[in-house]
C-alpha cells in the first residue's frame, strides 16, 4: 500500500494547490499593464476560486475540513469591529 494516498490527502493537496493558484493569479492580474491580459487573468482567477470552493465543500461534506458554527457573540463583535471600515 506504499505510495497510495487517501481521499483526504488528495483533497487536501488539491485545496492547497487551488489556494496557491488564486494567490498567483491575483498577483499576475495586479501586475498586468495590458487590459486584455488582465481580464484573462481575472477570469482564470474566478475559475480558480470556484475550484477552491468546490474542493473545500467536498472536504467539508466528508468531514475532512470541519468548520464549527460561529457563536453569535463573536459574529456581533466582528461586525462591530469592521463596521467602521465599510463606510
Amino acid at each position: 500500500m506504499d505510495g497510495i494516498f487517501t481521499d483526504k490527502e488528495v483533497l487536501a493537496d488539491g485545496l492547497t494547490a487551488a489556494k496557491a493558484s488564486t494567490n498567483l493569479y491575483n498577483n499576475f492580474s495586479n501586475e498586468c499593464s495590458h487590459e486584455h491580459v488582465r481580464n484573462v487573468m481575472l477570469d482564470i482567477l474566478a475559475d480558480e476560486h470556484d475550484i477552491q470552493d468546490d474542493v473545500f465543500h467536498m472536504m467539508s461534506s466528508k468531514g475532512y475540513y470541519p468548520t464549527p458554527a460561529a457563536e453569535e457573540k463573536k459574529i456581533a463583535e466582528a461586525r462591530e469591529k469592521y463596521k467602521s471600515g465599510c463606510k
